[in-house]
């Protein structure tokens, strides 16, 4: 049971003993039951996204074909995998073939063959979502070298124009300290000059 311990069904069954039977057997398998008696009542409650779907389209002693259209037509119940509980086979070899996420169980029906059915549409379910994730990833993964250039060309701008700033602030302070030290050769010549004569012997 791959899914089981994660996944949510979502049953819809009129027979309340039979709903309960049914909920406990999949709650015991670790999965989370979400119960209703009928379609209706999706729209007096609001639910969180299943996983699968059991549909029971028994109406009184008959099987109502409708109610599998009108699960079909919805917004987001026919994009998932649904085990129709029937009297009678709804689901021809033609259909299922095209639609791989409907299996049909009849009634009376062992719970063994029900659980073994929603394991293996959760599996195919699962199937399905891994590739289309996988086509999907390129996609976002090409975008990470872009990324990863960006950022060290911004670092090594970043880097450079440091260099620069700490270059230009040791060339002020070069031009500083020549300028100090040419600026004070003159004045020491012109105070020896001064000094010179008074210090000459002729005036001794």
């Amino acid at each position: 049971m791959p899914r089981g311990t994660s996944s949510t069904v979502l049953l819809i069954e009129p027979d309340m003993s039979l709903r309960r039977l049914i909920a406990l057997g999949l709650e015991h398998r670790g999965m989370r039951v979400i119960e209703m008696n009928s379609l209706a009542a999706l729209a007096d409650q609001p639910i969180e996204d299943p996983d699968l779907l059991v549909l029971d389209i028994e109406n009184g002693c008959h099987d109502d074909p409708a109610l599998l259209a009108a699960v079909e037509t919805h917004p987001y119940l026919a994009k998932l995998p649904i085990v129709v509980l029937a009297w009678e086979q709804v689901l021809p070899a033609a259909r299922g073939a095209s639609l791989p996420l409907r299996e049909c169980l009849a009634k009376p029906f062992d719970a063994r063959a029900l659980h073994a059915t929603i394991e293996n549409l959760l599996e195919t379910s699962a199937a399905i979502e891994i590739p289309a994730r996988q086509v999907l990833a390129p996609t976002s993964a090409g975008l990470s070298p872009l990324v990863t250039a960006a950022g060290l060309l911004l670092t090594v701008i970043g880097l450079m124009l440091q260099l620069m700033v700490a270059g230009a602030g040791l060339l002020v302070v070069l031009i500083g300290l020549l300028w100090w030290t040419l600026g004070k050769r003159p004045e020491q010549k012109i105070l020896l000059g001064e000094i010179g004569p008074a210090y000459s012997p002729s005036l001794r």
